[in-house]
């Protein structure tokens, strides 16, 4: 199980890896978003994503004979990455299958740390990564549902409460649920009064009907701006965490979230890619329980956009 001594172990494990990223105030955005505004700028982060941090915690708590047979991993870009750059500190080899609808960005980002990519349609990944390990007895690395992952991206809360001890509510993205997992995990055992509000597309808000529905359903493949968020069913080992910790889960349309990452760009002068902004878009939206007076940090979880991507948005 997760609990906060294996978040507390993670973060002891990767400081001397990994940036502690800075919270920052966002004064700007206080009118227009309806709070005080805070970013936890993981879009600082050594390869442009949080996700490195659990990638790292992971690999480093593998057996050194199971990694030099080399890993593979699912991603849509950002974990996929996190495992190429652990790989590549570890001086072994790593492939990562990527669906044939990721941003050149995060191929390109993938590549030039040294990984092999591997491109699939979305909905065959995890078969093809499945074949990949079979086939040369590569150790697979699990986006989310794994406890050393979310051990890794639990270490986020430790710093925000740390850097924000007067935090009332900490707004994160939610993909298969491994960030929000840790997240929750180490600030309801340290600040209980602390809310945790989870943001996830509408088109595919699979965290939203599971949680209405008393279980992990499994939803049809759909696009969004937000493309690291569409896994199409809650982890089964996230689920549980998410369902006894996390206070909300929302659901952000996709012209809110087309409004977020121009806000957080141009007003809050900040690059993160749809998938992060989208925490700023539940915002613009009307659909967080927050005040004019709350302190709110949204968590800004990647910033791994290419050009292309932003003119679109301008």
């Amino acid at each position: 199980m997760l609990t906060l001594e294996k978040i507390q172990a993670a973060k002891n494990k990767l400081a001397p890896y990994i940036h502690e990223t800075p919270v920052v105030r966002l004064y700007g955005l206080d009118d227009i978003l309806g709070c005080n505004v805070y970013i936890k700028a993981e879009n600082m982060q050594k390869t442009n994503s949080f996700k490195v941090r659990g990638a790292l915690n992971k690999m480093l708590s593998m057996p050194i004979e199971q990694l030099q047979k080399g890993v593979v991993a699912s991603s849509s870009g950002n974990h996929g990455k996190g495992v190429a750059y652990a790989a590549k500190l570890l001086n072994i080899q790593a492939t990562i299958v990527l669906p044939d609808t990721a941003p050149i960005i995060k191929v390109e980002g993938i590549r030039a740390l040294g990984a092999n990519v591997v491109q699939c349609k979305f909905a065959d990944r995890q078969a093809e990564t499945d074949r990949l390990s079979l086939a040369h007895n590569y150790a697979i690395i699990h986006p989310y549902d794994d406890y050393h992952i979310m051990a890794g991206q639990g270490t986020v809360g430790l710093e925000i409460l740390e850097q924000l001890p007067h935090v009332d509510t900490i707004v994160v993205p939610i993909g298969g649920g491994g960030l929000i997992s840790g997240v929750a995990t180490a600030i309801k055992t340290l600040a209980p009064h602390v809310k945790v509000i989870g943001v996830e597309p509408a088109v595919i808000s699979r965290y939203a009907k599971s949680l209405k529905a008393g279980e992990r359903l499994l939803l049809e493949e759909q696009k969004s701006l937000a493309d690291a968020l569409l896994p199409l069913q809650p982890g089964k080992l996230n689920f549980p965490i998410v369902q006894k910790l996390v206070d909300n889960v929302v659901s952000v349309d996709e012209d809110s979230l087309h409004s977020g990452m121009k806000t957080l760009l141009l007003d809050g002068k900040q690059l993160a890619e749809p998938s992060s902004s989208i925490v700023i878009g539940a915002a613009l939206q009307g659909i967080l329980p927050i005040a004019k007076n709350d302190n709110v940090c949204f968590l800004i979880s990647g910033s791994n956009v290419g050009l292309n991507q932003l003119q679109t948005f301008l």
